[in-house]
């Protein structure tokens, strides 16, 4: 052998590799594209390593925004969230080490996978397990603890191996007996309902689904972030009559959505004392709880419904498009579109939800991405403004966690930026859950994403009060005793924090200016921008029907924010 290959040979065994640049490596080899942080000691250098090797790292401000980005990443692109956390030194445990904590013990009680490399060399192992584990069945957080020590520690470069990238998730289909009791079940209903949940938007059953939707004939109704596997716009969507249609269909198909607080737990007097559920899930565990169905499937939700095509292929059906069902749906949307309309309509300021979200809906493009959160701001907004294709709705979700918002953003923004360049992201805030993690504003100027902020501002948490009553309030008594827990300063100029970061703010009044500003926005590629939308500060949602009440005979009323703490005279 020439002497020059025995010097590289000899090169090659002799060269060394840090913990960092394994652990990026392994990152690297699993096809794992971003990485969200805030970094600092022990973890700055495995930024900088996946950053070598062409993971795009965004660091965030705050390290809960940063988790609610890369879970959104995992949900838009199928890669779930892996948790990378720095830990105290080996050699220290048990000495009170900085920040010591028994942090895998801890994370199992909220993941899939929680687990603690034993050494260098075991890294690509158990990184491959957790992104495998993230993937496979329901889909969800796994951890992976780093000692502060492994991360600068240098090892031989030949004694690591690299596991190679885990096959993608098994496809797994439901039993053909139960499919064939489903399909019978659907057959025999006579006020049959779908409901589309986020399970069959990650299962990309998009396709599949609307065509069981359209031969069929079917009414469908999305979970918050089923919207758009089958368009809001689609005629068999009966999202304006979601109540009534809940509470009188007699066998409802679930496909990946859960009977949880959502969606009242399945529960009467929401529902039929006798309504029929077919469930269709990833997840053997979810089966079965609050009701019991009348058929399960369990499989791969895009699997399973094409399972049921087969059945309706083989003996056609469809349910007559002219029933008493439909007809009774159709005078209930009707009814309710025409109070939001309404609503919508007045010319009174400051605006109401209705009248700013009816204007926003007018120009936002069809294909845009649309995140949410807040509490009036996001229950209304999701009833107004639509979605049309499947995984563009991004909202707080089953746990109405705030401060989601912003991470959700800037990751839709990326793989946005990355797979449909020109693509926008609309991020709809209250005032309220903005204040979460306001300052990933700056983050999406660092970045300079293509995100539009929409801060619907009521000076409150549900409601607030206007300038001139909050003066008076605090001329009665101080603000800590007397100003009630819900309201906020009013009239605040968020605008002004883009603005900061190099931005373009709009703090907006009436709904000419909002229109002016947001077709502006939408002009204006080159940089993120934030529409300060003021409105009624007692503004609410339109009156619900209190079904429980409703059967007693009484109807229920909006309520109110306290006047606790204000003058006497007021």
């Amino acid at each position: 052998m020439p002497e020059s290959n025995l010097a590289e040979r000899s090169d090659r065994s002799e060269e060394q590799v840090s913990g960092a640049k394994v652990i990026a490596q392994a990152l690297k080899t699993q096809n794992v594209e971003y990485m969200f942080g805030v970094v600092g000691i022990p973890v700055t250098e495995i930024a900088v390593a996946a950053q070598e090797l062409g993971i795009r790292y965004i660091g965030m401000r705050n390290e809960q925004a940063a988790c609610y980005a890369a879970s959104a990443v995992g949900y838009l692109t199928g890669r779930p969230l892996i948790v990378i956390g720095g830990s105290s030194e080996r050699s220290q445990e048990t000495m009170g080490a900085f920040q010591e904590f028994p942090q895998v013990e801890a994370c199992r009680l909220y993941s899939k996978f929680s687990a603690r490399p034993s050494s260098i060399e075991a890294i690509p192992t158990v990184i491959e397990k957790a992104v495998r584990s993230s993937i496979y069945g329901r889909p969800g957080a796994c951890y992976v603890d780093i000692p502060a020590d492994f991360v600068t520690l240098q090892m031989n470069v030949n004694s690591i191996k690299y596991k190679e990238c885990c096959m993608p998730p098994p496809v797994s289909m439901a039993e053909t007996s139960a499919v064939c009791m489903a399909a019978s079940v659907i057959r025999n209903a006579r006020q049959p309902l779908l409901i589309i949940g986020k399970g069959a938007a990650y299962a990309h059953a998009e396709e599949s689904i609307r065509k069981l939707v359209e031969q069929c004939k079917l009414p469908f109704l999305p979970t918050p972030m089923g919207k758009g596997v089958v368009p809001d716009n689609h005629p068999n969507c009966v999202s304006a009559a979601r109540s009534r249609a809940l509470q009188s269909a007699d066998v409802i198909v679930l496909f990946g959505a859960r009977l949880n607080w959502i969606l009242h737990f399945g529960l009467p007097p929401r529902y039929q004392p006798d309504v029929k559920f077919i469930q269709v899930d990833i997840c053997a565990e979810e089966l079965g709880n609050n009701v019991r169905p009348a058929v399960t499937l369990l499989g791969d939700i895009n699997a399973v419904t094409k399972q049921l095509l087969e059945q309706f292929d083989k003996t056609p059906w469809q349910y007559p498009p002219e029933s008493k069902w439909w007809n009774t749906l159709r005078e209930k949307m009707k009814d309710n579109e025409a109070a939001s309309k309404e609503l919508a309509s007045k010319k009174s300021l400051p605006m109401n939800y209705y009248t700013v979200f009816y204007h926003v809906q007018e120009q936002l493009p069809r294909d845009c991405f649309v995140v949410s959160e807040g509490a009036n701001t996001m229950d209304i907004g999701r009833t107004v403004l639509q979605n049309y294709l499947p995984r563009h709705r991004l909202d707080a979700g089953t746990f109405g966690t705030m401060g989601v918002g912003l991470g959700f953003a800037i990751a839709a923004a990326l793989v946005a930026k990355d797979r449909n360049p020109g693509k926008r992201v609309i991020c709809v805030e209250g005032d309220s859950a903005f204040g979460f993690s306001g300052m990933e504003v700056e983050t999406i100027c660092r970045y300079n994403l293509p995100i539009i902020l929409l801060i619907v501002n009521n000076n409150g948490i549900y409601q607030g009060f206007d300038t001139d009553s909050w003066k008076e309030m605090l001329k009665c008594e101080d603000a800590t005793t007397g100003a009630p827990p819900i309201c906020l300063l009013p009239d605040s100029h968020y605008e002004q924090i883009m603005a900061a970061f190099g931005g373009k703010g709009y703090f907006v009044q009436t709904p000419e200016e909002l229109q002016k500003s947001l077709r502006q926005t939408l002009e204006d590629t080159t940089k993120p921008s934030l529409i300060n939308i003021m409105i009624e500060p007692q503004a609410t949602r339109k009156a619900q029907v209190n079904i429980a009440k409703q059967k007693e005979g009484k109807a229920s009323t909006p309520s109110l924010a306290p006047s606790r703490g204000l003058c006497k005279h007021f």
